[in-house]
Parts: structure tokens; sequence; C-alpha cells
């Protein structure tokens, strides 16, 4: 099989496997989105908070993600950062309704861009200001704008507006997100 799969990968055939990241705070909606990225007939029909963290795969037409989807929970952010190295990309997800904690948002996206794993590195990073369908909801730009985006200079990101349960804004995000991997992997 090792010959197969080294000649599959010439021809481009099989698709390159990336590691992402999924952060943000517990309840900012992060399983659901993996969730909904997945083929419908491996979705989960019950989201439960994560303990830790779980792995998940899903495909594009080009390629193959494995997510780490870690807790947002106070106790467990700590582990974030021992999977800053395997990381290729980075997906943020915002509770865009929940301004009060739009401020530890930005705190732990900082401690994130801070981190020696992650600040030299042209990693993309993906936001998705989530729960867009909440009346309380911020805009996107106002997010971006919470979370001082615009400092982001030595980084490609992106932020797309999203509401997970309905799968809204969660293609264009990972589009991007594929066209990002792909241009620094050539």
């Amino acid at each position: 099989m090792g010959l197969l799969d080294k000649l599959s990968g010439l021809l481009g055939l099989k698709k390159k496997e990336v590691h992402v990241l999924c952060l943000g705070l517990d309840n900012s909606g992060k399983t659901t989105i993996i969730n909904k990225l997945k083929p419908s007939n491996a979705q989960t029909q019950d989201i439960v908070p994560t303990i830790g963290f779980s792995i998940e795969k899903f495909k594009t037409s080009s390629l193959s993600f494995t997510v780490f989807d870690m807790s947002g929970q106070g106790r467990y952010r700590n582990l974030w950062e021992h999977y800053y190295k395997e990381g290729q990309a980075i997906i943020f997800v915002i509770d865009s309704s929940d301004r009060l904690r739009m401020v530890v948002a930005k705190e732990e996206l900082d401690i994130l861009l801070n981190h020696p794993d992650i600040k030299n590195r042209r990693i993309p990073i993906l936001f998705f200001a989530n729960k867009m369908d909440l009346r309380d909801a911020v805009t996107s730009v106002k997010v971006s704008q919470l979370l001082s985006l615009e400092n982001i200079k030595d980084k490609p990101w992106h932020i797309c507006a999203s509401d997970a349960i309905k799968g809204e804004g969660l293609q264009e995000g990972v589009d991007w997100l594929q066209d990002q991997i792909q241009a620094v992997k050539t």
C-alpha cells in the first residue's frame, strides 16, 4: 500500500491532510460548526460541551481536515498550547451575541497570537463570528473591531458571519481556509 499511497499523492489523487485547531470560548459553537462541516451521514444529532478536546475529520474537494476541537472552558484553555506546533491553521470561534465575554475572547486570542509556537509562523486564522441569528448579535465588522483583528499583520486572517445551526457562512470560511492552506503548501 505504501507504493500506491505515494503514487496517488504524486498524481494528485490523494488529498493532503491538514491539522486545524478549533479554538474559542466555551459555548461559542465550535463543536456545532465542526459537526456541520462533516458529511450529513456523519453528523451528530446531540451536541454536548467538549471536555478536554475531541478530534474530528472532514474533507473538502482537495484537502482532508483533521480538526482538534478544543474545549473553551476556562479550566481547559491551558491545553490549547500543547497543540500549537502541530496546527497548520486555526479556526477561532466567537459568540457574537455575548458582548460581555468578548473581552475574554480577545485576551485568549492575544495569548494565542503571542505564544512562541504561533507568533513567528504565517499560520492562517479563520474567525467565525457565530450565532448571528441571535437578537443581541453584533456584526462581524463589530466583532473584528472588538477583537482588534486589524492589528494582525503577520498572518492571513478572515472573518465570516455564521449561524452554525443552519450552516450559514461556514462554506465561505472553509473555502477561504482551503485557499490559504494550499497557497502555503505550494
